[in-house]
């Protein structure tokens, strides 16, 4: 079988993993902070948190801005439960802005009369960059400080993408910017994730949160410290530590992420090449902007002879790992128990019901590639 994505462990990474294996710190020691200094040289952000995961980071960045019961969340439908659980975390309403069928990625114009017509702002939106390729930032951010709305970018599928001169993770249109280390993304740690923010002030509560809300940093204890041993639990926290050993691997992998988004940008340029005069419409690639190519999602075009889920069958039957980037978030049980229903998503819907991942990642050979393409040339003649 032929995943759709799969990690690249090098020699290097696993030597660097046991290097902290041998050593005093499996966590809490040297080498988080390592990472964090190294995305934020990356970026061009001014402060970097590691945290477990991606949907950690979510969270961890609703927290710092201040979400809380009362307030309103937005997001995309077409992403990962995650970008709208973490509104749900924090005792938040969600709702939902539609997408642009072309890329995927949330509408600015659907946003700008959702923001117009609405009774009730949103204190935060979570923009989600779908299968690598940023969003419309300046437009997006635009919008949002006009309405006073907190920016969070969802980049768990774009480190490493950029928008024009900027890097995605700098902050320079948002304020804060989450990634995500699973497996299948960028670059792994197993599991782990970032939070990038330009605000010291919000990055000190991103570690605090954290860490169970406990703080050791003399300069903001309540009351005199009686000794080396005391801490203060500050607040409510959780446990979104990331290790050392995972850390080790994610700055390992970090050192070869020119190469693989370079690899897979190869890859998604030959799919385009020799999939065209097939049915099938990749996504529009934007050119002031580069994408992580995190998935190569492709729709079927109306003059296909077959339907979606007869070719994801079709393919999976000859080995070819092809997945479905995503079922709707608003159409979960648990969302529609919240009033949610078919039909308030008219774009999105549409686009989930025509849309497949092709395999997209570093290692995938040339021999595979020609065998998914070969393969649909096959299906779709």
């Amino acid at each position: 079988m032929i995943p759709y994505g799969r990690q690249d462990i090098s020699e290097e990474d696993i030597a660097a993993v046991a290097e902290v294996l041998r050593s005093d710190f499996l966590t809490q020691g040297p080498t988080v902070p390592a990472l964090e200094t190294a995305i934020c040289d990356m970026t061009g952000a001014g402060h970097a948190v590691a945290c477990a995961n991606g949907t950690a980071a979510l969270h961890l960045a609703c927290l710092a801005a201040g979400v809380s019961q009362g307030d309103m969340v937005w997001t995309s439908s077409l992403s990962f439960a995650a970008s709208a659980n973490c509104a749900r975390y924090c005792g938040a309403s969600i709702d939902f802005v539609d997408i642009d069928i072309n890329t995927g990625n949330l509408c600015p114009k659907a946003l700008a009369d959702k923001l117009q017509n609405a009774g009730k702002k949103p204190k935060a939106l979570v923009a989600v960059h779908f299968a690598g390729q940023p969003v419309d930032l300046k437009e997006i951010s635009e919008l949002c400080r006009q309405h006073g709305v907190i920016l969070i970018e969802d980049a768990s599928h774009a480190l490493g993408a950029t928008y024009e001169d900027s890097r995605i993770g700098d902050c320079r249109y948002s304020d804060f910017t989450t990634f995500s280390l699973h497996p299948v993304k960028i670059i792994t740690s197993g599991e782990g994730g970032l939070v990038t923010t330009n605000n010291p002030e919000w990055a000190k509560k991103l570690q605090l949160y954290r860490s169970h809300g406990i703080s050791k940093d003399i300069d903001d204890f309540e009351v005199a410290s009686p000794g080396p041993w005391y801490y203060e639990m500050q607040t409510l926290g959780f446990n979104y530590r990331l290790t050392d050993i995972q850390a080790a691997l994610a700055l390992s992998q970090l050192k070869r992420l020119p190469e693989f988004i370079e690899k897979r940008n190869q890859l998604a340029d030959h799919y385009r090449q020799a999939l065209a005069g097939l049915p099938v419409v990749p996504l529009t690639a934007s050119e002031n902007r580069l994408s992580a190519y995190h998935l190569f999602v492709i729709r079927l075009a109306e003059t296909s002879s077959i339907n979606r889920d007869t070719l994801f069958h079709s393919l999976r039957e000859k080995d070819i790992g092809c997945q479905v980037h995503y079922l709707p978030i608003h159409l979960m049980p648990y969302y529609r128990s919240l009033g949610f229903k078919k039909g308030d998503l008219p774009i999105t819907e549409a686009f989930s019901e025509q849309v497949l991942s092709l395999p997209l990642y570093p290692t995938l050979t040339a021999s595979q590639q020609d065998k998914v393409i070969q393969a649909l040339q096959e299906l779709l003649a």
